[in-house]
């Protein structure tokens, strides 16, 4: 196994596939016949640096074209509620947002972006997408 600093390892990194997430809710989609665009802004986003404990700190954007189902709020607070203390890379939180959401939806198309606070001068905005084949 390969460290890095701090003891760091890819062990840590890859704990975050073992974590368990509340579901997604779903309702059914009522404009089937219309693409239409569904934009869900989540500025209060907080995870955890796997590497050195520190908070990272974003925006979520959901963007997504339902087919059958919409997404359901309230079940999408909570699971964002379980990434507060989860040690989790901004790539990897992105990635899994992703995921997750299209199992849930399984949406036309989405694009996940976490757009997070600068930490020590740096920037990262990170940007996932999904097509429906």
């Amino acid at each position: 196994m390969k460290k890095t600093s701090y003891g760091y390892t890819e062990k840590h990194a890859k704990s975050f596939k073992e974590k368990e997430l509340p579901d997604i809710d779903v309702w059914e989609n009522q404009y089937k016949e219309n693409d239409y665009l569904i934009k869900i802004v989540h500025p209060e986003f907080t995870s955890v640096c796997p590497k050195t404990g520190l908070p990272d700190l974003g925006t979520i954007t959901i963007e997504y074209v339902p087919d059958k189902y919409c997404l359901e709020l309230k079940s999408l607070k909570y699971y964002f509620l379980e990434y507060r203390d989860l040690g989790i890379f901004m790539e990897n939180a992105v990635n899994r947002i992703l995921k997750d959401v299209v199992k849930a939806a399984k949406p036309k198309s989405c694009v996940v972006t976490g757009d997070f606070t600068p930490r020590g001068g740096i920037k990262s905005v990170i940007t996932a997408r999904y097509q429906k084949k």
